[in-house]
Order: C-alpha cells, then sequence, then structure tokens
C-alpha cells in the first residue's frame, strides 16, 4: 500500500512549537468531564491517549480542536497560553482531528470532499477541476491509497474504510502540527492499517505531535512512543511505551486486575441448536456450519470473507438462494427479519448505530423493539411492564444512564452496545449472532460484554461471533470456523487453534470469490434489529 520512498503531504514546521494543556478542567452543568488535566504532546513523539469510554479523552480533544473551551485551564503553545475560540482558529493553528465518525458530504467527489473550504480556483473563480485533479492524485500517490479510492467517487458511495480514507486526506491538508487519530482502524482493512501505520510513523519523523486515541493494545505498543491514561476525567498516569506492558496500562485505565478477562468454561451440550447446510446467497457459497446450545462458535477470517453477509442471511435481511436453515431441526424460510425473530434468532449488527439502533429513541424503546408483540395488550403497549423489564435489563446489563428515558445517541459506545444486548435478552433467543460485539468500546466494557457472552452460553443459548480481532477470537470461542472469499477453510477446535493457524486458513489462496453482481464487504446496511 505504501509507495515506497514518498513523503505525505506535510510542509515543514516550526521544531520550537509543542502544545500541552495545563490544569484544564471541564463542566458540563453539574457534570465535571475532566478535572485538573494537565499533559504535554511533544512534537516527533506519538502520544496515545487512553481510558474507558466516559474517561475525557473526547472531552480533551474537543478542547485542544476550539469545539469546548475549558472551564478552568490553559492550552499553551511553548509554555505560553494561547486561546483557541473555535475549530476554525484551531485548524489555523494547525491541529486537527480524524474522528471516528468520518463527517463526508454524501453528494461531491472524493476530491472535493478532501479539500473541502480551500478548493482551488481560476481567475474567474469558478471550481479549478484539472487543478483538483493533480492534487488528490498526487496526494492519493503519496499517501499509499490511490488504489483503494477513486478521486471521483461521490461521498455516499464510499464504505466505512474510505470514509475514514478521506477524513485522512482532509487532515493532511495545510500545515499540520499536532494530528489527533481518534479509533482510526475501526472501519480499515489489514493493508490500510498496514498503510496508516507507516503514515503515522512518517509523521512522526517530521516532527509533527500526534496523539492517538485507540482501545487496541496490540496498535499502542506498535505505534506509540508514551501512553497518557484518563480515568473519571483525571490523568491516572503518563507511561513510556518501552517500559511498560498491557496490564499496567489497564490497572490504570479501570483501577483494577482484569487478567480473567475472558470467561473460559465448557458448558456446551450435545443438542445442535442452529445447522446450516449447503447456504448460498449471493455472497457465501455451500457453508455448512453447526453451533450447539451453550457453544460460542467464532467465526474468522479477513475483510471481505463474507462473515457479515452470512449473518445478514441468517437474521433474513439478505435472500438465501439455497440450502437449509433449522433451529432445533426444524426448516426454516428466512424471508425478512421478521422470520428470523419469529424463529427466535437474534442479530447484533456490526453497525450498530446505523443497523440496529434508534440513535434518537430512548434506551426503554430501543430494548423493547424486538418485543413488543409480547408486551401489548390488545393493540396498546402496556407501558407500566415495558418499563420495568427496560430498567430491568438496564440494571443486569450495568447500563451507564442516568435514565433509561435517556437518548441512545448520547450514551457510550459500550453502553449502546449493552442496549442491543439488553433488547435480545428480553427476547429470549435461542441463537444470538453477535457482529464485532466489542468494536470501539473500552476494555472495562469488553469485560463486561465477555461476561454477558459467558452468562448467555451458560443458559443455553447458541452464540455466533464474528471478531477481527484475533485475541477475542482465541480468547471466546469453543470452535473456529475461518472463512475466506465466502466459503468456509477450515475449522479449529479450541485446543489447535492459534493466530498462526487462523491467519493461514483465512489467506488460503485456492478460492476464487462467490460470484456476485455486488462486492464482498463485511459490512452492509440493513434495518434495525
Amino acid at each position: 500500500m505504501t509507495t515506497a520512498g514518498t513523503e505525505p503531504p506535510v510542509p515543514a514546521r516550526d521544531p520550537g512549537e509543542e502544545i500541552s494543556v495545563e490544569n484544564i478542567t471541564k463542566r458540563f452543568g453539574a457534570v465535571q468531564a475532566l478535572s485538573g488535566v494537565t499533559l504535554t504532546f511533544p512534537r516527533g513523539r506519538v502520544t496515545a491517549l487512553m481510558g474507558e469510554n466516559g474517561a475525557g479523552k473526547s472531552t480533551l480533544l474537543k478542547i485542544l480542536t476550539g469545539d469546548h473551551q475549558p472551564t478552568e485551564g490553559s492550552i499553551l503553545w511553548d509554555g505560553r497560553p494561547r486561546t483557541l475560540p473555535s475549530p476554525h482558529d484551531a485548524h489555523k493553528a494547525g491541529i486537527r482531528i480524524i474522528p471516528q465518525e468520518p463527517e463526508i458530504i454524501p453528494h461531491v467527489s472524493v476530491a472535493e470532499n478532501v479539500y473541502a473550504g480551500a478548493l482551488p480556483r481560476t481567475t474567474l473563480r469558478r471550481l479549478d477541476r484539472a487543478e483538483l485533479r493533480r492534487r488528490i492524485t498526487a496526494d492519493l500517490a503519496r499517501l499509499g491509497f490511490e488504489k483503494v479510492i477513486h478521486p471521483d467517487q461521490l461521498g455516499s458511495e464510499l464504505t466505512p474504510a474510505q470514509r475514514q480514507l478521506v477524513e485522512i486526506l482532509r487532515a493532511l491538508t495545510g500545515e499540520a502540527k499536532v494530528i489527533a487519530f481518534d479509533e482510526p482502524t475501526s472501519s480499515l482493512s489489514e493493508n490500510e492499517v498496514e498503510a496508516l501505520f507507516g503514515l503515522i510513523d512518517r509523521l512522526r519523523d517530521q516532527g509533527i505531535a500526534v496523539i492517538y486515541v485507540s482501545h487496541r493494545m496490540k496498535e499502542i505498543f506498535r505505534l506509540a512512543d508514551r501512553i497518557a491514561v484518563l480515568r473519571d476525567g483525571t490523568v491516572a498516569g503518563v507511561l513510556e511505551a518501552r517500559d511498560t506492558n498491557e496490564g499496567e496500562v489497564v490497572r490504570l485505565m479501570v483501577g483494577r486486575d482484569l487478567s480473567s478477562l475472558f470467561v473460559r468454561q465448557d458448558v456446551a451440550r450435545d443438542e445442535v441448536v442452529l445447522e446450516l447446510e449447503g447456504v448460498t446467497t449471493d455472497d457465501v457459497s455451500g457453508i455448512d456450519l453447526h453451533v450447539r446450545a451453550g457453544e460460542v462458535v467464532a467465526l474468522a477470517g479477513l475483510m471481505g470473507a463474507g462473515r457479515s453477509e452470512l449473518a445478514l442471511a441468517l437474521a433474513g435481511d439478505r435472500p438465501i438462494r439455497s440450502g437449509r436453515v433449522s433451529v432445533n431441526g426444524r426448516p426454516l424460510r428466512l424471508r425478512s427479519p421478521r422470520d428470523a425473530i419469529r424463529a427466535s434468532i437474534g442479530l447484533a449488527p456490526e453497525e450498530r448505530k446505523a443497523q440496529a439502533l434508534f440513535l434518537h429513541r430512548s434506551i426503554r424503546e430501543n430494548t423493547s423493539l424486538v418485543s413488543l408483540d409480547r408486551l401489548r395488550r390488545w393493540r396498546f403497549v402496556r407501558s407500566r411492564q415495558e418499563k420495568a423489564v427496560a430498567q430491568d435489563f438496564s440494571d443486569r446489563l450495568r447500563v451507564r444512564t442516568p435514565s433509561i428515558e435517556h437518548e441512545v445517541r448520547k450514551l457510550s459506545g459500550g453502553n449502546q452496545q449493552k442496549v442491543v444486548l439488553a433488547r435480545w435478552l428480553l427476547r429470549k433467543p435461542k441463537v444470538l449472532i453477535l457482529d464485532e460485539p466489542t468494536r470501539g468500546i473500552d476494555i472495562g466494557a469488553k469485560a463486561e460484554i465477555y461476561r454477558i457472552i459467558a452468562d448467555l452460553a451458560r443458559e443455553g443459548v447458541a452464540l455466533l461471533v464474528i471478531s477481527s480481532e484475533l485475541p477475542e477470537v482465541l480468547g471466546l470461542a469453543d470452535r473456529i470456523v475461518v472463512m475466506q472469499n465466502g466459503r468456509i477453510t477450515g475449522e479449529l477446535g479450541r485446543s489447535e487453534a492459534s493466530e498462526e493457524a487462523i491467519l493461514n486458513l483465512a489467506m488460503a489462496d485456492d478460492l476464487a470469490p462467490v460470484a456476485s453482481d455486488r462486492p464482498l464487504t463485511d459490512s452492509a446496511d440493513g434495518d434495525a434489529r
């Protein structure tokens, strides 16, 4: 992906400048998001900013980028106080942030998205399309992204990974001095991740101060020179990456040891709950698979393997062209999500915000969504019972919220995922499919999600888990089924599974892609479920 001997489009900068924050406090009414935070982000070094969701990372980044003003404290440039009253002022000062959720203009091209606000003009003040094409082509080549994104693609046509790349390109226009990456790899393929890491290494070498926010320990220890940990709005510690380890970082983040992160158990029964025989869709072919009661089966594979497409087909969102799906020995006709729900199959999809949640609705409404038929009397929902069950599951799953009437969009990623799980726990499915259940959530919330999965297995639920994180696959699964190009390439038991064995099966080169009118992806839009 990366072009040898090239540099990203970042001009040289004054090596004397350094940004820091001193005694930053931020209050939102009665809520104190930050308290006395003092940190330095040295030039030419990568500072990983870590902490659980709600620790204050996003608030601190918004203060650095002018979106929020501190209640108390100062931002310093080389020891001199400086105010950043707006995002425009922060941008002029050379501060960039690449957000976790890209902001893309849907009806204009990639080139126009990248240079929005700074489009080249002719002497007649018209858009200079030739110059725009020259700039974007050169930038794509310098960054090594020319093969994964086209300058003329519309914003509405971009995949999640491509939208992330547009944000990266946008941030590197102009004179960047500080660049913050907020969970930048959550939508990227392995090749794109490696290209991004190479870019960050080059930014560090050019003297840029890089702030890197991620929950993925492997990335942190690959990239970071230093690790700053926030907990409950305060600085829990600043560590040199080469002198610490994952355990110490986790203890600083959560204030406790999470050495028993995965709850290993052997509760699988002989009873086969979910069985697939020769299942073929537009995206997968000849899938034979079974999951027993209380068993956790992981679907592993690289981006484009067809895992999410198979999950959507089992949830009634993609047509099954041939083959058989049965639950407890009863063959099913899955023509819609309603058929899957009636067959006691639940899906927590990969894109929880786009595919599972009504963000402007309450926790109560999102929790009861697929169980309204059981909460109705005549045509009316029994509101008292609905509130009672929503509160019960919110308490059981430890959803951090002031009220079940709180809008879901205001929750952290981990708590949003718990609301999706609460929806299915209320429905009591026999089969639950979890697609990337811990993507974008912090280590403490991950531990709670793993506990929920273990509890469901003990209750006899058949669990099919899709994950791109190999340690998670190895930690959770009783069996691992590996897919590549829409087909199953192999199966591994717990005792024989390793990262190397999974990757060998995932990268098998003797399988042609399943023929389809659509390209394979591991994400798809669908109805909320």
